[in-house]
């Protein structure tokens, strides 16, 4: 794919954005800038011709002058303040970051006229278990049990209030190749397990999880595209994390038989985390699946593949 686009990517060096800025850059985005608060020792993380920007995104008139300078036309907002248990630690920056950063990055992009894709998350959702077995859709109304998902699905509202050319798309857990970082949620587990550690896994925790590259490809392609709103990109299989973690042991070359050994199977009461995790997040995404070349792939296809 000739892209023939520059594109911008705000949390360029975070487990997904380093891969949506190195699949732009394999995908011949005639160029690509990644805004990062990451320190430069990440850099090696991006091929060379990747522009970096060291830039802490709540520092909003210095994010406007950089988008203004670069004359963005093209944006996909990663940035995030991610873990959960951080963003119950500190509301206030979980605020900041996940609803006022894309606020105003939604109204800067909209100044400039530039495409924005944004992106959330399926845990806007956990109150009320989703309302039938394919998982929740677009239309469904979000109703989020942690702090992480209100500052998520508060940012959602924001952005959608900005301009027209918006999207924000709304991602599940997201697995695969973290660049030697231990991030994601099959790389985390392994890292563990290499340490010798013997982490929990959930096994009434039921999430559609999305290989990392199959994310970022769905997004560069939204990038280009025109739809706006909301959308799923969410991988076919509900899967609780505990499936999940047996897969990408066995894919890791762990003898099946000996996978279960390698972690604790819990319930989110065991730690004391019932209240924060949904049981539920299922997305449906149907509606991405029916318009998007990239293949939104299963859990085994995608881990056997990577």
């Amino acid at each position: 794919m000739d892209a023939g686009e520059s594109l911008v990517v705000l949390g360029g060096t975070g487990f997904l954005g380093a891969h949506v800025v190195r699949r732009a850059v394999a995908r011949r985005f005639t160029r690509v800038v990644s805004i990062s608060r990451t320190p430069s020792v990440q850099r090696a993380l991006l091929p060379a011709e990747v522009e970096q920007i060291t830039l802490d995104l709540t520092h909003e008139d210095e994010l406007a002058r950089a988008l203004e300078r670069l004359a963005a036309r093209r944006v996909v907002l990663c940035a995030a303040l991610a873990r959960v248990a951080d963003c119950e630690q500190d509301p206030e920056r979980a605020s900041a970051v996940n609803a006022g950063v894309p606020r105003h990055v939604a109204r800067t992009c909209a100044r400039l006229g530039a495409r924005l894709v944004h992106v959330s998350t399926d845990l806007v959702f956990g109150r009320c278990p989703p309302p039938r077995p394919s998982g929740f859709d677009e239309g469904d109304e979000p109703g989020p049990l942690s702090v992480y998902g209100e500052s998520k699905w508060l940012g959602e509202r924001l952005v959608l209030a900005q301009g027209a050319e918006v999207l924000v798309a709304r991602l599940p857990l997201l697995f695969g190749d973290s660049l030697g970082r231990g991030l994601g949620a099959s790389d985390s587990l392994l890292a563990s397990v290499a340490r010798g550690e013997h982490p929990s896994l959930f096994r009434d925790e039921w999430r559609t999880p999305l290989d990392v590259v199959d994310a970022a490809d769905a997004l560069l392609e939204l990038v280009l595209r025109r739809e706006v709103g909301v959308m799923h990109l969410a991988g076919p299989e509900r899967v609780d994390r505990v499936s999940l973690g047996l897969a990408a042991l066995i894919a890791s070359g762990v003898d099946s038989r000996e996978a279960p050994a390698k972690f604790a199977s819990a319930t989110r009461a065991d730690l004391g985390l019932a209240r924060q995790r949904p049981a539920d997040v299922a997305l449906d995404a149907s509606r991405a699946r029916s318009l998007l070349a990239t293949r939104l792939r299963g859990v085994r296809e995608a881990l056997r593949s990577g």
